[in-house]
């Protein structure tokens, strides 16, 4: 799947949940988790559950951010949302590919229970959310076809590691951070998945912002989460190949297409071979 803008949204409020329909957000997470205090954890749960009944959004676009794995209130999530037949679960802190699996069975059986089409409830799991999931990365490409990408936090990580700080002064991630962000994003495309960027939570500096998703592209991720609807339009923006790299992309294909035996051809002064046609097709897929 390709979705460029994920928004987070409380499911605790109203007021929120309301401005999505005039949203071009390509998901909702509609959050159960960080965004939402105890106190109102199922008021969240039945506006969740309300809202994927009746907002006429489609069902691809609607995921539900539960609680950890292993903590008391996921399955209280999950008992309230499946019978309303989310897209998907997000799943924070992660700890490894055996939780998506774990995560899995549940939903098959809630599937099963609430005749939902089995396998159709997706997973992304937010996989460096703790120090000990940084050593399973690899293990992704096992999950399954629920599997829909791999994202990544570092507000959690850099608590649990006692940082001072996950970026510098100039605003860039320091280096533990930025090496956590490329391990997500090998680690997704080692398991045929697309890597999505974590949140920019500066959501009044657009400029940084833009910044931010134009190199998480040019790296190979393919969509970023956000935190604030202003956030959304830049990113899809960002995200979408212009017009120059989709001629480009283009004349490549054509070119290969015009000569199907050859392997390495020349175009416009510089040698492209097969990685270049393959990344000529993945922009026109965009």
């Amino acid at each position: 799947m390709t979705t460029h803008s994920w928004l987070f949204v409380p499911a605790d409020s109203e007021k929120k949940l309301s401005k999505t329909h005039n949203l071009s957000a390509r998901a909702f997470i509609l959050d159960l988790e960080d965004s939402v205090a105890l106190a109102n954890k199922a008021v969240a749960r039945q506006r969740a559950a309300d809202f994927l009944r009746q907002s006429g959004v489609p069902r691809e676009r609607l995921w539900i951010r539960v609680n950890p794995l292993d903590g008391p209130y996921v399955e209280e999530d999950l008992a309230a949302v499946m019978p309303a037949a989310p897209g998907g679960i997000v799943l924070p802190k992660a700890r490894s590919p055996q939780d998506v699996e774990e995560l899995s069975g549940r939903l098959e059986r809630l599937e099963d229970e609430h005749g939902i089409e089995p396998g159709s409830t997706l997973i992304l799991p937010i996989v460096t959310e703790t120090p000990g999931a940084l050593f399973s990365l690899g293990g992704y490409a096992a999950c399954g076809p629920r599997l829909a990408g791999l994202t990544w936090g570092a507000e959690d990580l850099g608590s649990a590691i006692g940082a001072t700080a996950t970026r510098d002064l100039g605003g860039e991630w320091t280096p533990p951070f930025r090496l956590v962000r490329n391990l997500c994003l090998f680690a997704a495309h080692a398991a045929g998945v697309p890597a999505i960027d974590t949140v920019f939570v500066n959501f009044a500096d657009f400029a940084e912002l833009d910044d931010e998703c134009d190199e998480a592209r040019r790296d190979g991720f393919g969509g970023k989460l956000a935190i604030h609807p202003a956030q959304v339009d830049i990113i899809n923006r960002a995200f979408r190949p212009s017009e120059e790299e989709l001629e480009r992309a283009r004349k490549i294909v054509d070119l290969f297409k015009a000569h199907p035996d050859a392997a390495v051809l020349e175009f416009e002064g510089a040698m492209v071979d097969l990685p270049h046609l393959k990344q000529a097709q993945t922009i026109l897929d965009l």
